[in-house]
């Protein structure tokens, strides 16, 4: 039986007993007098209090104490105690068990209202996408339902469709609104080639595209699953609170059973009274706010993550970011746009870019990109390139033409001849932040071809917003030292690391961490072990599988800027948890001594009822603590000079 029902039937049952609360003092009693209150607080307490009880009766059995424990011996207490008093013809206080139990439910009822509000940025995100998709089939197109596409399939969009699935545009053009899935507001440009996401909504042109990835393979079923696993992880400090209810639960029998004895063989309280202040301090100290602290918040803080295209995986990185001292950057693809192009190319262009389109013709490295895509603009054929091989960490060697041609980096300089001007025009590229690639002949240098990677446009200022927050920030490259400081100097980076070999980076997240702990920023495959490494894994959205998997934080916009706003909501979800814990105790610390009867003499108690409602409102404090989350400022922006 749902929270819900269990609370309707717990409040219609009450009902009659608070009217008749309520009438007394007129000298109205309810019908039936006590077996009417016997028989409708028996129904609550088998009905709508069994819960509470089987759970109890359950850590019992593995000497364990939760919260349920509290509520049901609390409740049981009065419930029996009553049903004595009845048969002594003593006064009864049923209605107290059955307003407990319902006080408690109310409470629990709106929880779950507020968990499922929490919790609705997972519902908004699978209502985005497309219910069916019109894909050719047989030479035609037909409509069909979404879960019928399959990877293959080429879809047709027309303006203001959803996008079905992943995929590859192969005819038109057009621009989409990724707003649902990236959080960026500006609709993006695509053409021929360029990928396309799921649920997506395509503004103004239509084309065709290819299906990559359909089903649960989909960016937005991966979404879906990492903001389910967040919103269910738990955060360290949870094994706290944890650890705190097991200790708090006995500690309150114990206080319970000390107030009876106090007042019932010490100051001479009827048993009645005596046990109502033992059962109202069981009642108020029932901590069902703290099973709710860090959960409510952890949902809170990670669904408004993913409305703004960051993807938080779990609870334990808000606690890791509250301490990191220094953020560590990947250049390319993370500071850069990760799109080099040839600028210059120095000697004979024509046989420098022959030689090296012949050369970079089979790899993938995106230098290699950029100077086949040269060679193409310029119109230049390559020549066929025989005994192809890798020179270890410095470029590529093969014979064209019978003579033994070589493309690399300046790491080949130890073993070939470079003229003097050769080398002076290397530097002064080098200084303009452009990565050198030489070019040669039979062990002597022919010419070199400069290639940049210009900063992304908000790098400047998301490295200034990081700087502003105290954090010292590093960039870690393969590149060389020239090139790196001059990117560095250009966006404000403290710091820079160089010529660091892929497998090394991980090395140095660690030298790094000795100092302080560590967020790492990247998005390739050879980022992986850093940001596993690191306290703070964050991998750029666009980015490998493999480097998305090994980090704690996603950054569906590919936005450097969306660094210092991770941080920031992450912070504040944290310390949302922190500032739940404190409501969740406070009502416990202040509750048990007006409960225990300290402040009698002043005419201040609380009865059972009232302390359930108290406790009812300590649970609602800290969800709606947790929801108010949503409406937190995350600023962090700064003015750049």
């Amino acid at each position: 039986m749902t929270i819900t029902k269990r609370f309707w039937i717990a409040l219609i049952f009450s009902l009659p007993m608070l009217v008749g609360m309520i009438l007394m003092p007129f000298g109205i009693m309810i019908p039936g007098g006590e077996w009417t209150q016997f028989i409708l607080t028996t129904i609550v307490m088998a009905v709508a209090a069994r819960p509470f009880i089987q759970s109890a009766w359950a850590s019992f059995k593995k000497h364990h104490s939760n919260m349920d424990t509290l509520v049901a011996i609390g409740t049981a207490t009065a419930y029996i105690y009553s049903i004595y008093a009845m048969i002594t013809h003593q006064a009864v206080f049923f209605e107290s068990a059955a307003f407990v139990v319902t006080f408690v439910l109310l409470g629990q009822v709106f929880e779950e209202r507020m968990r499922n509000n929490a919790s609705n940025a997972i519902e908004k995100l699978v209502d985005l996408q497309a219910k069916e998709a019109e894909v050719v089939r047989n030479g035609k197109l037909v409509k069909i339902p979404l879960a019928e596409v399959v990877a293959g399939d080429l879809i047709k969009v027309k303006p203001g469709q959803k996008i079905a699935v992943d995929g590859v545009i192969t005819e038109g053009s057009s621009t989409v609104d990724e707003s649902m899935v990236t959080g960026e507001s500006m609709p993006v440009t695509k053409k021929i080639g360029d990928k396309v996401i799921g649920s997506t909504i395509n503004s103004n042109g239509t084309f065709m595209f290819k299906a990559e990835k359909v089903g649960s393979d989909t960016m937005l079923s991966q979404i879906v699953e990492l903001v389910k696993k967040a919103q269910n992880s738990h955060a360290p400090i949870q094994n706290l609170t944890d650890k705190v209810s097991e200790i708090f639960v006995p500690v309150v029998l114990i206080l319970s059973i000390l107030t009876f004895l106090v007042w019932y063989v010490f100051l001479g309280a009827t048993i009645a009274q005596a046990l109502i202040f033992a059962v109202s301090v069981v009642v108020i100290a029932c901590p069902c706010a703290l099973g709710l602290a860090t959960p409510t918040a952890l949902m809170v803080g990670t669904g408004r993550g993913a409305k703004m295209g960051i993807l938080i995986k779990n609870g334990e990185v808000l606690e890791e970011v509250n301490d990191i001292k220094t953020v560590v950057m990947d250049k390319t693809g993370t500071i850069t746009n990760g799109k080099p192009e040839v600028t210059d190319v120095v000697g004979d262009a024509q046989k420098v870019l022959k030689i090296a389109a012949a050369l970079e013709e089979s790899s993938e490295h995106p230098l290699a990109t950029a100077i086949l895509d040269k060679a193409k603009a310029d119109s230049i054929q390559a020549d066929k390139a025989e005994s192809f091989q890798a020179i270890e960490c410095k470029g590529v060697e093969a014979i064209i033409n019978g003579q033994k041609a070589f493309v690399g980096n300046d790491k080949l300089l130890n073993d070939v001849k470079i003229t003097a001007d050769l080398e002076n025009k290397m530097v002064e590229l080098q200084n303009e932040a452009k990565t050198v690639v030489f070019v040669g002949l039979n062990q002597e240098v022919i010419g070199m071809i400069a290639i940049q990677d210009a900063p992304k446009a908000t790098s400047k200022e998301a490295i200034a917003t990081l700087k502003a927050r105290g954090l010292r920030t590093v960039m870690l490259t393969g590149d060389n030292e020239r090139v790196a400081q001059a990117i560095a100097q250009e966006v404000g980076i403290d710091e820079v690391i160089a010529d660091v070999l892929p497998g090394d980076k991980a090395d140095h997240v660690e030298e790094l961490q000795k100092q302080g702990k560590v967020a790492f920023v990247g998005d390739g495959i050879n980022d992986a072990p850093a940001l596993t490494m690191a306290d703070v894994g964050i991998a750029m959205g666009s980015g490998t599988d493999i480097a998305i998997e090994s980090g704690g934080i996603v950054l569906m916009k590919n936005d450097l800027r969306d660094v210092a706003k991770a941080l920031e909501l992450s912070k504040k979800t944290f310390n949302r948890i922190k500032l739940n814990l404190f409501w969740a105790f406070i009502y416990n610390v202040l509750g048990i001594p007006v409960t225990a009867g300290l402040f009698f003499a002043v005419g201040l108690t609380l009865s059972p009822e009232l302390a359930g409602l108290a406790m009812a409102f300590s649970s609602l404090s800290v969800v709606t603590s947790s929801v108010l989350l949503n409406k937190a400022k995350i600023d962090t922006k700064v003015k750049i000079a």
